[in-house]
């Protein structure tokens, strides 16, 4: 698995490799704490925590777990959100998508059906991954219909995973999509995508 930065090109999204150019415009549509209420980060509400952000991911970056990116919607060229590839496993031709958030306006839109299909169709088709998983808070509901709708399977839960910044514990819920569902998956993101993008 050659994993290195590149852009990832779609018709509504271009992920482009996350930089501290994005910081202006990760603040300007990253600071509602709806966003942040169920990621591991606590709420992020000032540029310096979002440069800390930025910084953090970067860091993972340089030792080779994370390949993050900045999402930018192409109809206005404007930040939408960021999400990476983590937890990388190269030895086991696996890894994870996550940490992803949208600014509110693009949130329950195309740029995440857009986005998952991208990085996936990387994934399994460039880097040759026979595992993508995908994990989220057992009480965020939204986030886990959003994964199941691109087609990924449950896989269980981890109970008492990780303790959050606010002292809560959490439950995480593990998903994952193999090499060979792939082609059934790809062809249901095609068609989702072909109806929103008509």
């Amino acid at each position: 698995m050659n994993i290195h930065p590149t852009n990832l090109i779609g018709k509504v999204v271009r992920l482009e490799p996350l930089s501290e150019i994005h910081i202006p415009g990760l603040c300007k549509i990253g600071f509602d704490p709806s966003i942040w209420r169920w990621m591991l980060y606590g709420e992020i509400n000032t540029e310096e925590k979002m440069r800390q952000f930025v910084v953090d991911l970067l860091d993972r970056q340089l030792k080779g777990n994370d390949l993050p990116f900045a999402v930018i919607y192409r109809p206005n060229n404007e930040v939408a959100g960021c999400t990476r590839f983590m937890e990388i496993r190269r030895e086991d031709r696996g890894l994870e998508i996550g940490g992803t958030w949208y600014g509110l306006k693009y949130q329950r839109s195309v740029v995440n059906t857009e986005c998952k299909y991208l990085l996936l169709r990387h994934a399994f088709e460039v880097y040759g991954c026979i595992r993508v998983q995908f994990k989220t808070d057992l009480r965020n509901l939204r986030s886990q219909k959003a994964i199941k709708r691109i087609g990924a399977v449950q896989e269980g839960i981890l109970r008492n995973h990780i303790i959050r910044p606010d002292g809560i514990i959490r439950h995480t819920v593990f998903y994952s999509i193999l090499d060979n569902e792939w082609p059934e998956v790809k062809i249901k993101l095609e068609n989702l995508l072909s109806i929103v993008n008509h």
